[in-house]
């Protein structure tokens, strides 16, 4: 079985400490429509998160 994960869209996003809500709120609500989401912090700023959408 041959699973590849494709990136729609990445955005760069001021962070604010409940962002990881609102993806998990996502991830839950949208996977059965094969579709996942991503946070990360930006490792050359702090203060940016970054936020991916995959589609699984």
């Amino acid at each position: 079985m041959d699973s590849k994960i494709e990136i729609l869209s990445t955005i760069k996003i001021d962070y604010q400490a409940d962002l990881y809500k609102i993806v998990d709120f996502l991830n839950r609500t949208l996977k059965q429509k094969d579709l996942m989401f991503g946070l990360a912090l930006d490792s050359e700023d702090k203060s940016k998160a970054i936020f991916t959408i995959y589609r699984t």
